[in-house]
């Protein structure tokens, strides 16, 4: 019979914890980095740029845990649902709901330009 493979692990992070992990491994697969930091501690990833290199990591983990924390996504998906079979009642709830949707919306946009330094780019 053939060799068999092990079965791959699986381990779950939180998005401030995948985003660190990303920032470390500098364009190297998370797989292999990790693989390489646990069998060999001492080991220093090789910096590399990437096409799009990360400015600000604290920022980037901040709109990655905004994005992680918010059922925004969910939010609206029912408000569009609701438009469109009609049954959205405009309430000053509702429109408070969209403006504060905005906001966050806003906000992780800036914070996703801050971190990837695209005002640079712009």
């Amino acid at each position: 019979m053939g060799s068999h493979r092990p079965p791959p692990f699986s381990l779950r992070l939180t998005f401030e914890e995948r985003a660190k992990i990303e920032a470390d491994a500098a364009g190297m697969s998370l797989g292999g980095y990790i693989r390489s930091r646990l069998l060999d501690p001492d080991w220093i990833a090789p910096r590399r740029r990437g096409k799009f290199p990360v400015k600000d990591h604290r920022a980037l983990a901040q709109l990655l845990a905004m994005l992680g924390q918010s059922r925004l996504a969910n939010n609206v998906n029912q408000l569009a649902k609701a438009a469109n079979t009609g049954s959205l009642p405009v309430t000053p709830e509702t429109e408070e709901a969209l403006l504060t949707a905005v906001h966050e919306v806003t906000r992780m946009r800036q914070l996703l330009i801050e971190a990837l330094d695209l005002d640079a780019r712009l």
